[in-house]
């Protein structure tokens, strides 16, 4: 069943998918009815689930589910993923990749990093302590508010910011 994504309950489950780079607006309203379609029809060992997908910030896939009326499954999980593989191959993106972590830039933009050059980001002042970063790991819809993202230096992050 799908459930719009704000109204999901902050204690929803949430895997978050980041794209290699921003969609256009004119692709969120494309796929917009393959979210919902997706959302409605997201079953668990024939259970309905309560689920939403959502883009934010024009570069993360966030599907959410409300696991106090149903919990997801190993199939309903490969599901997701299959899922999220069909977006990828639809849109021309990879939303599966690990290799790059995304900030917000100053400009209110999402920047990527790959993991191999932050080190050298730090050095060279392009990420700060204070850089908000999207930790991709938050697992509770209520989170997103709260600390995604977050200053950098709060995170895993904290250890390349120290001398």
């Amino acid at each position: 069943m799908y459930v719009p994504f704000d109204q999901l309950p902050p204690e929803a489950r949430i895997w978050i998918y980041q794209a290699n780079r921003a969609l256009t607006e004119d692709e969120i309203q494309t796929v917009q009815p393959l979210l919902s379609l997706f959302a409605a029809e997201w079953t668990s060992h024939g259970r309905t689930l309560h689920a939403s997908a959502a883009f934010l910030h024009h570069q993360f896939l966030v599907l959410g589910l409300d696991e106090a009326a149903a919990g997801a499954s190993g199939c309903s999980i490969d599901a997701s993923v299959r899922f999220v593989q069909g977006l990828e191959q639809r849109l021309g993106i990879q939303l599966l990749a690990k290799e790059a972590l995304a900030f917000l830039g100053p400009d209110g933009h999402v920047q990527l990093f790959n993991r191999r050059d932050l080190r050298q980001a730090v050095a060279e002042g392009r990420l700060r302590p204070e850089t908000p970063y999207f930790d991709n790991t938050v697992a509770q819809r209520g989170q997103l508010a709260t600390t995604w993202p977050a200053p950098a230096a709060t995170t895993w992050l904290a250890r390349y910011f120290t001398a």
